[in-house]
């Protein structure tokens, strides 16, 4: 069960991750067609929100049909946070999430994202300051800490719960992990099981099959799950875990057929929301998981990332339909050492 201002899921609540250059208003659609509860917006930067730059200020719009769906900030100095929060909260989202988790170096050593996890006083002061610059709910998302000799979730839950925030999300991986090794859900068990915390906890970190999913509910006891990576190319995967968590049964992967035209819905979205050429350079990434796998797929794969005529690229698709039909690949999970993605 997750209660977070007016939104209420009683029964397995499934969220979307929050991805820099993934989670655009299209594949957030597409998500929420598959079953997504809420929709994170990509992170957005403070410092970037205050200058009004256009390409940041885009990021910030919802659509009433993508609906529960929150906004994440970041940034590393207290005042522009708190005026960031107030920016956003004119874009009206159900709510506003703080990103305490981004470990790109970037992002982490100017002292945003997971660089707060070296710093629990400013980080605890930054999330007071935005839940007092809005009438909005907030929550936060984080790691476990900096490094494995430096873990911290449970004192950072612990100060967090008393700001004012409604839940917190715990990417179960350190900063130095980056995106690489496994999640450690056994910090999350503990977190859970400490009777002085009281906040909702949402847990994230290799969620890419219903089986993890069912196992972070019944054997983690979180409150809700998120998932980040295990939906690039696989926005079906929202659906599978619903349909799991619910009858105890597994769905099938889609064929290449079916993910030919999810693909093609994507692309148009792509294409409504972001125009040319910019909607064409955004899904490249996305095509190239939603046929990984697919035997001989070279050179329609190059033909996918060079094409920047959209008709040609709807051609392309219908060629790939027609020739691997009712084929089911193995199911793909999206960059194993990406550089930036989830929090």
């Amino acid at each position: 069960m997750l209660k977070i201002g007016n939104i209420f899921i009683e029964k397995y609540p499934v969220l979307l991750a929050p991805m820099e250059d993934v989670t655009d208003v299209s594949f957030r659609a597409i998500c929420k067609e598959f079953g997504a509860d809420i929709v994170f917006t990509e992170f957005i930067s403070s410092e970037a929100l205050i200058r009004n730059v256009d390409k940041t200020l885009q990021k910030m719009r919802i659509y009433d049909f993508e609906r529960p769906a929150a906004i994440q900030i970041y940034g590393h100095d207290i005042e522009n946070m708190a005026q960031a929060t107030r920016i956003v909260s004119q874009a009206k989202p159900d709510f506003i999430d703080i990103n305490y988790g981004c470990p790109v170096k970037k992002i982490a050593l100017r002292g945003a994202g997971s660089g707060l996890l070296r710093d629990l006083d400013k980080m605890e002061q930054m999330t007071r300051a935005i839940v007092q610059a809005t009438d909005l709910p907030v929550t936060a998302k984080t790691r476990l800490g900096w490094d494995s000799e430096s873990i911290v979730i449970e004192e950072a839950v612990l100060r967090l719960q008393n700001t004012g925030i409604q839940a917190i999300t715990i990417h179960a991986r350190t900063r130095s992990q980056m995106y690489s090794g496994k999640a450690d859900w056994s910090w999350i068990a503990k977190i859970i099981s400490n009777p002085d915390v009281k906040i909702q906890i949402i847990g994230n970190g290799d969620i890419t099959t219903p089986q993890m999913a069912k196992k972070a509910f019944e054997q983690y006891k979180v409150d809700a799950i998120m998932i980040g990576r295990g939906a690039i190319g696989r926005p079906w995967i929202f659906k599978q875990v619903k349909h799991y968590l619910t009858t105890g049964q597994l769905l099938p992967e889609p064929n290449v057929q079916e993910r030919v035209q999810i693909a093609k819905k994507h692309f148009e979205l792509s294409l409504k929301y972001k125009g040319m050429p910019r909607g064409i350079f955004e899904m490249r990434r996305h095509f190239a998981i939603y046929f990984k796998n697919v035997p001989n797929f070279k050179t329609f794969k190059l033909q996918l990332l060079t094409e920047q005529d959209p008709d040609k690229i709807i051609k392309i698709l219908d060629q790939i339909a027609s020739q691997y039909g009712d084929f089911t690949p193995q199911p793909a999970y999206a960059y194993d050492n990406m550089e930036q993605g989830e929090n």
